[in-house]
């Protein structure tokens, strides 16, 4: 039997062609959105203080560019028309106030953004705003511009991102040195009974420092009565942040409450003390009360 050919016997096998990597799509540079995000860097942004930053030379012109330029979609322009903002509102204050109601929605919008150069750039923003604009900013125009910035600042200094919280913090201090004290107090009311512990706590802190800084005369006008139920509340409150500002804030009522009593045998300001908030406070709060100024 004639032997075949091994040549001819074994199949020739065909290599298979070999795949092409694909090429990754470059992101495209500018465009504000969180999934295709800017080749920039956060740490690109340039955090400026107050007092570094210089006036316009020539701001009339300027400020009409200046909504415009906010509104990019560039969030790093964003973040140096915020800059641009705090410029104005240091230096040519009086220019912005036609627009002011416009800017406040614009930064709420920029806190709410999860990049946290942007966020932080806004909140610096408020500080410079509130020093500014100062009783201003609880007028008419705008008020729900403005309880939707307090919300905000609230939030922000209640979140874990340290130097996010730490400015949010300094611009609420800010706010309660520059605002007008009761009409700020009544907006902050309702934050102090808000379903966030951490909300509530910051709310608190302002509620006390606000308070620390009312002459006797806005205490009465605000209610006696209502601040030591404020306080008597937030006594009980879950988070110790919550429950330090109240104990601050009976201390400040006390103080202005009894600045005129005299110290004798018929009434001390102690007794007077005792006296009104078994009055005006429930039992157990009322007692917690008596006991914190009775500690000092």
């Amino acid at each position: 039997m004639a032997l075949r050919n091994i040549e001819n016997a074994l199949p020739i096998s065909q290599e298979r062609p070999k795949k092409l990597a694909k090429l990754s799509k470059q992101p495209e540079i500018g465009l504000n959105d969180e999934n295709n995000p800017v080749a920039v860097a956060e740490s690109t942004v340039e955090y400026v203080a107050s007092e570094n930053l210089k006036p316009f030379s020539d701001p009339e012109s300027s400020v009409q560019r200046l909504l415009e330029e906010l509104a990019s979609k560039d969030w790093i322009k964003v973040c140096d028309s915020l800059n641009n903002t705090r410029r104005f509102a240091i230096h040519h204050s009086s220019l912005l106030l036609p627009i002011l109601e416009k800017l406040i929605v614009v930064m709420v919008k920029a806190m709410k953004n999860p990049r946290s150069a942007l966020c932080k750039t806004s909140i610096m923003t408020c500080s410079d705003i509130f020093t500014a604009y100062g009783e201003k900013l609880l007028e008419g125009p705008h008020l729900k511009s403005m309880d939707d910035l307090l919300l905000q600042l609230l939030m922000k200094a209640s979140q874990d991102k340290k130097f996010v919280c730490e400015e949010a913090e300094k611009a609420l201090n800010t706010m309660v040195n520059s605002v007008a004290r009761l009409p700020l107090l009544r907006k902050l009311q309702s934050y102090v009974r808000h379903s966030n512990p951490r909300v509530r706590a910051k709310a608190a802190v302002s509620t006390s420092n606000c308070v620390s800084k009312m002459e006797v005369n806005e205490m009465e006008e605000f209610g006696m009565v209502l601040l030591a139920q404020m306080a008597a509340d937030q006594l009980s409150d879950k988070l110790p942040e919550a429950r330090e500002a109240a104990r601050s804030m009976v201390n400040s009522l006390f103080e202005k409450f009894t600045w005129n009593e005299e110290e004798d045998e018929e009434g001390s300001k102690q007794e007077a003390w005792k006296k009104f908030c078994e009055k005006n406070v429930t039992g157990l709060n009322a007692q917690a009360m008596i006991k914190i100024v009775a500690s000092q």
